[in-house]
């Protein structure tokens, strides 16, 4: 039986490298090794062989058929790169016209500078809040000590939704700032308190280069024992060096803000001219950036927090403002614009 299977491996073998094409290997795989194959048919005669003889013959036909199996696999390699060579020498290839240019995603401006002052506020351990876009009066305007005859609660300067009304809060605005996040924020963790509130914001007016009813700002509400205008001074120092990444100098100027008692305005020393004066700060050397103070005792009462045990101050810029004097941005209708000739220069 082994010059048999001796006899079958020497056929196979030459069969197998006479074979044209990938197909007819396949058929030369299966007449020898299939299940109906030629070596399938001498091994069943072994049941016939003494138990010797089917030890021994058992090992030779191992060997026969890996023997097979490697001339079927070097054979097969060498008809598959036959065949690329093939239909590459029938293609014509011009390796100088251009490649296809695919569209890359674009960060929006807006978001870009929304993550890089997000990540400096948190590297000074302000947690980041957020808050409902649709917001009722009471968060909105009374719980920040905005009394009901304000100019900011008429129709003419707020988007009031028609018929709606939340329970016990009164009617649903869209929110004209992002302050309301305080007072939530206040009610649900209490005090000590560290957090910013970056959002979109919205303003019943009318639209041109400098404004648009869709804004998006910046809130920040530290609250604590002890804590001063000092402390604000030191933080929006500190923001304000990193985000644009030189020296800058801040000063406080008085100013009114029915939810912070004292209010003032922040402004920062113009990078432009080095404080010299030019245009763009009016020949003050100084850029208006921001109201701020401490927040209002009343204000602290509606977050459920004891005015007379922790102060705190609370600061907002316009994250949009700020976005134009960082690209040089001279619409702010091109924030919304959706325009790709516009978020691709980004």
């Amino acid at each position: 039986m082994q010059k048999l299977l001796q006899k079958l491996q020497q056929q196979a073998i030459l069969e197998i490298e006479k074979t044209r094409g990938l197909q007819r290997l396949k058929d030369v795989e299966v007449k020898y090794l299939g299940r109906s194959g030629e070596l399938t048919v001498i091994l069943r005669g072994i049941k016939d062989l003494t138990d010797v003889e089917k030890r021994t013959t058992g090992q030779f036909s191992n060997t026969v058929k890996l023997a097979i199996e490697e001339s079927l696999k070097q054979k097969q390699t060498i008809l598959e790169k036959a065949d690329i060579e093939k239909k590459l020498s029938g293609e014509f290839s011009d390796i100088t016209v251009p490649g296809i240019e695919y569209d890359i995603g674009h960060i929006h401006p807006l978001s870009r500078v929304q993550y890089e002052v997000e990540q400096i506020f948190s590297d000074m351990g302000f947690s980041v809040m957020d808050g409902p876009e649709v917001e009722s009066e009471y968060y909105n305007f009374e719980g920040l000590n905005i009394p009901a005859d304000h100019p900011a609660r008429d129709i003419q300067d707020t988007f009031f939704l028609q018929d709606k009304e939340a329970p016990k809060h009164g009617r649903l605005v869209l929110r004209t700032h992002t302050s309301p996040v305080q007072v939530r924020t206040m009610e649900k963790y209490g005090a000590p308190l560290r957090i910013i509130v970056p959002g979109r914001c919205f303003r019943y007016e009318a639209t041109d280069a400098s404004h648009d009813t869709t804004f998006y700002q910046v809130e920040g509400l530290m609250i604590d024992k002890n804590i001063s205008l000092a402390h604000l001074k030191g933080v929006m120092r500190e923001f304000l060096t990193k985000l644009f990444h030189k020296e800058v100098k801040v000063r406080f100027r008085p100013g009114y803000f029915p939810f912070v008692e004292p209010g003032l305005e922040l402004d920062f020393s113009c990078l432009i001219c080095s404080e010299k004066g030019c245009s763009v700060c009016k020949q003050t050397g100084w850029m208006e950036f921001m109201g701020a103070g401490m927040v209002h005792p009343n204000v602290l009462k509606a977050g459920g927090i004891d005015a007379n045990k922790y102060q705190g101050w609370a600061f907002g810029f316009g994250l949009t403002r700020l976005v134009m004097m960082r690209y040089g941005i001279n619409d702010i209708r091109l924030l919304q614009s959706g325009d790709l000739r516009f978020t691709k220069q980004f």
